[in-house]
């Protein structure tokens, strides 16, 4: 599977796929196959993949230590950008179909109502992220502020599946919340394992050395 993931084709195929949800939608759109209500479709399509997308980003490093599939993570870059990309088809659908691209409009709306703030604030958390998602910028940053700004994916995360819960609850539909909640649970939930397991193992060693010393 490392040698698959390493190969050349690898990333084109994952660029071809991750567009796949935007060319459906366009070829929907063109083709009036959106539904009655084609703006929120689009509007309501782009949002869900970019949650999709930002599980997916965050499945990379577990995925890496249960199956030791290491050249995953030369994909996460890319998974992460189409999150981004997809956050800010989704805000375009938001200014253009719902706000008519009326910024005084959108300024006021913003506040009133929550889940349109919820997204704002998770879209502004993604830009610093996409900026300095190449190489230049993790060396101009230092591996470790780049980790740390990085960190705001999992901000990031909890924010859009907030944004989706308030979606949904207009409908009374929480399936699909309940299932992206129970993902992100699981990711997020085995980064706080695994930290804390990091931190017992590093007290554990600094203790033998400590009675040594002392």
């Amino acid at each position: 599977m490392n040698a698959l993931l390493l190969h050349r084709a690898a990333k084109p195929l994952l660029f071809v796929l991750a567009s796949g949800p935007f060319l459906w939608l366009l070829y929907g759109a063109v083709t009036h196959g959106l539904g009655p209500n084609p703006a929120e479709a689009l509007t309501r399509g782009t949002g869900d993949w970019v949650l999709r997308f930002l599980c997916l980003t965050l499945a990379v490093t577990p995925l890496r230590q249960w199956t030791g599939w290491t050249a995953l993570a030369r994909l996460r870059r890319m998974l992460g950008l189409f999150a981004f990309f997809y956050a800010v088809l989704h805000l375009l659908c938001y200014a253009w179909l719902d706000m008519g691209f009326e910024v005084s409009a959108i300024v006021r709306d913003i506040p009133k109502r929550p889940f349109v703030l919820v997204g704002s604030l998770a879209m502004l958390l993604m830009l610093p992220l996409a900026a300095t998602s190449f190489n230049r910028a993790l060396r101009a940053l230092g591996a470790a502020r780049w980790r740390r700004l990085h960190r705001l994916v999992y901000a990031t995360a909890l924010l859009g599946l907030l944004h989706f819960f308030w979606m949904r609850s207009a409908k009374n539909n929480f399936g699909e919340v309940a299932g992206y909640a129970a993902i992100l649970a699981v990711l997020l939930g085995w980064r706080l394992w695994a930290a804390w397991r990091m931190r017992t193992a590093a007290g554990a060693a600094r203790k033998p050395r400590e009675r040594l010393t002392s």
